[in-house]
Formats: C-alpha cells, structure tokens, sequence
C-alpha cells in the first residue's frame, strides 16, 4: 500500500477496537513511521525503525503488540526495555491508554523504587513488563517466580543507546534469559547499523522503516547558534531566556552539578527554573518532570537524562549551554521541541573551544545554524546580578552539603553509640539524595 492512501490506522490491519482507542486519545492519522512500521509488525517481522523525536515511534510499536496480545492472551507477552526510568514509564503509560480497554495489565520495573512493590506487580502475571534493563536484570536473577522464557515480543527504544557498550553485558545477560523465538523491534531517532550489534539483538530479516534520514531534525525547528566567550555563558543565557520570555524552554547541561548550580541562580534572579539529573532520587527526578509539564515551573536545566523519547508537550525552546559532543547527543536534545509538527527553537552556545563540534553537527544535519541576536554588550550589562546570584547559589549549596553531611556523621556516631553498648543499630539513616 503506498503511503498516500494510508489515511486512517483501520487502513494498517488494526482491529476496530485499537482504532477506537486511538480516537479516543485524539490519534486522528498515523503518523509516517507508524504507516510504515505498523503493517509489516502486524506481518510477525522483525523492525528496525527509524525516525525524528516527537514522531510517534511508541505507537509504532505498541499497537501492534497490543493486537497481538488481543489475539492470544499470555501474561509476560511483551517486555520494552528503555535507557532510561523516565522514557520507561512513559511508555508504559501509553500501554495503558492504548489498552484501558482491553484489560491490559503493564509493570514498570526500574531503578530508584521499591523492588518489593515491582515483584507484587509481576506476580500478577502482567502482560506487558517495561522498564530498564539494569532492574529488569536484577528482578531476573531475585525475584522467585519471575521469567521472561515465554516471551513473545521484545522492544528496545532508544535502540542505539541500548547496543551501546554502556549497556553490553547486562543486555546479553537479559538477551540469554528470553527465548530466540521471538519477535523484536529495534526503535530509535538516531540508529548505528553495525551488523555486529544487530546481530547481538538476534533479529530475523529485519524490515527497515524509516520516516527520516539518519541525522534529519524536523522541518518546523528552526536551529541557531551563540558564541560565547567562557566568562560571559551565564550572561547569554540570562539574555536568551530574557529575550524568549514565555517561552517553555530545556537548557542542557554536561554535568549533575550544573543543573543543581544554575537551577538555584536563575531562580535567585526570578526565574521559575528547576533541575533533574541522574544523581537525583527517582521521587525528586519525577518531581521535576511533573512540575515543568504542569507549568509550574517553565524552564527545566537537565543533563541528558531528560533528552531521549521524553514526550513534554508544548516545549518551545532547548538551549544547549553545553555543547554535546557527539551528534546523537544533540538530535536528542533538540528533539524535545518542535514535536508532533509544531515549531521549535534549538540554540546552541559555542566558543572556540566547541566550535568543531558545531562545525560537525552542521554538516551531518545539512544546515549552518544561523546567529542567535544577541551581544557581548548586552550579556555584559547583566553579569553583575548574575554574579551575585550565582554567589548565592553556591553558598545554599554548601549549606545543604553540610547539613546533609551532619546530619550523616549524627547517625553514624549515634550507631556506633548503641553498638558498643549492645543494642542494635538504628534502622533510620540519611541517604545521599
């Protein structure tokens, strides 16, 4: 079927009540990669999608499961592994609302949360188990009862970042607990085609699908660039969220430590900003998240734990204070704006230091970022209360590290107290946060 008379999911192969289901949650037309990915999943083939950020991929891949757990019913049907807790639960959600229907039954297994409340929820034989590998993994080899030997679908989003040496060993531990029979889909924006690491995934004639090129940004994102000598970052950053006041807007960071630091200056200078990054409690990480899709707050500093597949509606703005230094970093990151076919802005600090990164980023996206207006001059006039802001930041920090310290070595000191004279050890401790 070629892909102008694809108009309507029930046009894919889709079941009446997955189409009702995509109505109710407002899916008026399939989007490119879901024409595409859809009816050859439906087919039992193997994928390997690739398409921008904000372009449904997760439909692409849930429906079709979704259809054929209609078809056969089996608990554990189904497991979706993520590089990340947050993108993991997202997609869990849309399990969930594709399936309120169907009485699908989804556990979400991933780090920073009880593993007592996770194992509740698989010894309820859900059909779907999504999460990260790492706790998957650990349910795996601890949790009596568990096994994925009946799987029937296997889904890796975010799939390059999974073959990725970061995740190797745990992905071949999970890879030889889950039968080779199975059907796997491999879904991602930016996609290495190393046979080696496909072949890792042990897929069977894979179909390719694609919706983009391999480094394309959406047609709607309008990309800039800033460059800033070192001592005057914080100043062009104040100026550009100045500039674009009203703007919901993502500023990355290359470190934890940043995102804490320039969270508590800009909201030293009246700006409602907020953190998240991977040394933050999952509570706290999700926290965050809630306040800035509420609106509460409206700029979010992150490191690159928020940049893949996180879905945060209305995103007007990314900066990149820190320039990535690898060009999937960067589609990532960009890719939280201009989704769904509205327009975004993507700017980019550089000095001489980064340029080449820039330089290479231009060339694998085809375009050469224009000049974001603004000056020397005009980040200079706002240096000293950023400066004074900053100050204050730095102290507040220091002024939680010690109390967080103290109140540390208090327990420890008090532990040691009731040992030595014979009582057990106090079950309250403080835990780094």
């Amino acid at each position: 079927m070629a892909d102008a008379e694809v108009k309507t999911f029930k046009s894919l192969g889709l079941c009446q009540q997955l189409v009702e289901a995509c109505e109710n949650l407002k899916w008026k037309e399939p989007t490119p990669i879901q024409a595409k990915a859809i009816p050859p999943a439906l087919q039992g083939k193997d994928l390997v999608g690739l398409a921008q950020t904000g372009s449904g991929k997760t439909g692409a891949f849930v429906l079709p499961i979704l259809q054929a757990l209609l078809e056969n019913p089996k608990p554990f049907f189904a497991c979706v592994l993520s590089p990340t807790r947050e993108l993991a639960i997202q997609i869990a959600d849309e399990f969930k609302a594709l399936g309120s229907d169907t009485g699908v039954k989804c556990a979400t297994l991933i780090g920073g949360l009880d593993m007592i409340n996770q194992a509740i929820a698989l010894a309820k034989r859900p059909h779907i188990v999504v999460g990260t590998p790492g706790r998957i993994l650990d349910h795996l080899s601890q949790t009596k009862g568990f096994s994925l030997r009946s799987l029937k679908y296997l889904v890796l989003d975010e799939a390059d970042k999974l073959l990725s040496v970061d995740f190797e060993n745990t992905m071949d531990d999970i890879l030889k607990a889950i039968p080779q029979e199975r059907k796997t889909f491999l879904f991602s924006a930016t996609m290495t085609k190393k046979v080696k690491k496909l072949q890792r995934a042990c897929l069977k004639n894979p179909v390719l699908v694609e919706a983009s090129s391999k480094y394309s940004t959406v047609d709607t994102l309008t990309q800039q660039l800033c460059v800033v000598p070192p001592k005057l970052k914080d100043g062009y950053l104040v100026c550009v969220l100045i500039k674009k006041h009203g703007c919901k807007s993502m500023v990355f960071t290359r470190t934890c430590e940043s995102t804490r630091l320039l969270a508590w200056m800009l909201r030293n200078l009246g700006f409602k900003a907020i953190p998240i990054s991977g040394q933050m409690s999952q509570a706290k990480r999700l926290g965050s998240l809630n306040l800035f899709k509420s609106g509460e707050s409206d700029i979010l500093v992150c490191t690159d734990v928020a940049s893949r597949g996180l879905d945060i509606p209305s995103v007007d703005l990314v900066i990149n204070y820190d320039t990535p230094t690898n060009y999937k970093d960067y589609i990532h990151r960009v890719g939280r704006t201009a989704r769904a076919g509205k327009s975004g802005i993507a700017i980019s600090f550089s000095n001489q230091y980064t340029w080449m990164w820039i330089k290479q980023i231009e060339e694998l996206v085809g375009k050469e970022f224009p000049l974001f207006p603004c000056t020397d001059d005009e980040a200079s006039l706002l240096m000293e209360r950023i400066s004074e802001a900053r100050r204050i930041a730095v102290m507040r920090i220091k002024e939680q590290s010690c109390k967080r310290k103290n109140r540390e070595e208090e327990y420890d000191e008090t532990d040691r107290f009731v040992a030595s004279r014979g009582g057990k050890k106090s079950k309250k401790r403080i835990y780094k946060k």
